[in-house]
């Protein structure tokens, strides 16, 4: 959603065959992952943060071919819209805590955690404030320093002034009626979180899985690459709207 995620909606392709070819590589073959910089983020030129173009670029650019999509935050948002865009092209997508606070208003906790959101995203903070901020909010277990690294100042500034992600309204229907297995990861350290995820889970009759040990911080959980592999090969693993707490209990 914010400082950091330069790189929140990726994909993974199968090695060994150049870009321009369209034929699918075979199926031993390793993925190779793509992890592009958002607009504004990296070395990407500037862009207001919004998922609805950001949406039709990873479509156009990272959907050209059969790929595993994969997203974190406001990237998980971005991998939502994309999928629902070409989902010919979508071998499989991975959503990994999305502040779609849209798809369970009206629940008491996510209303607040939609506030603190919106409040951060128009205010007037400098960019090391609104870090703080931001990392309270999103729960990122990380001590700002006094002098916050210009990576992590360069992605606030972008959340700053962002299309807020409760105005997002995921297209639930398409994501379900689509023919690429779908899995909701949270990092079981939030109730609004868990209730978004369990929310999008149902609505889509995804998978669901929770990776604690870095709160938001998905995808830098200790077991969250495991979970994201044995997902990738072999989907029907996971049982769809049933959440498996990967760190109390490993299938």
């Amino acid at each position: 959603m914010g400082p950091g995620s330069t790189r929140g909606a990726g994909a993974r392709r199968r090695a060994g065959r150049p870009r321009n070819l369209a034929s699918p590589a075979p199926a031993h073959r390793p993925l190779d992952p793509l992890a592009p910089d958002r607009p504004g983020h990296g070395q990407s030129p500037p862009a207001r943060q919004d998922f609805d173009p950001e949406a039709a670029l990873v479509a156009d650019q990272l959907l050209d071919q059969p790929s595993h999509l994969v997203g974190h935050s406001y990237g998980a948002i971005v991998s939502m819209y994309a999928a629902a865009l070409r989902p010919d092209n979508v071998l499989s997508l991975t959503i990994a805590e999305p502040p779609t606070t849209a798809v369970a208003r009206g629940i008491p906790a996510v209303d607040e955690y939609a506030t603190a959101i919106r409040s951060l995203i128009d205010s007037d903070l400098t960019p090391a404030e609104g870090l703080r901020r931001f990392f309270t909010i999103a729960g990122v277990p990380v001590e700002v320093p006094d002098e916050p690294h210009p990576t992590l100042l360069k992605g606030m500034r972008q959340l700053l002034g962002a299309r807020s992600p409760d105005e997002a309204d995921p297209p639930l229907s398409a994501l379900r009626d689509a023919p690429f297995p779908i899995l909701v990861v949270s990092g079981g350290h939030s109730e609004a979180q868990e209730i978004i995820c369990d929310t999008i889970a149902r609505e889509t009759t995804a998978s669901r899985a929770v990776c604690r040990g870095r709160d938001h911080l998905v995808p830098e959980a200790p077991d969250f690459n495991a979970v994201l592999e044995r997902f990738l090969s072999a989907p029907s693993f996971f049982h769809p709207n049933e959440p498996v707490s990967w760190t109390d209990s490993k299938p």
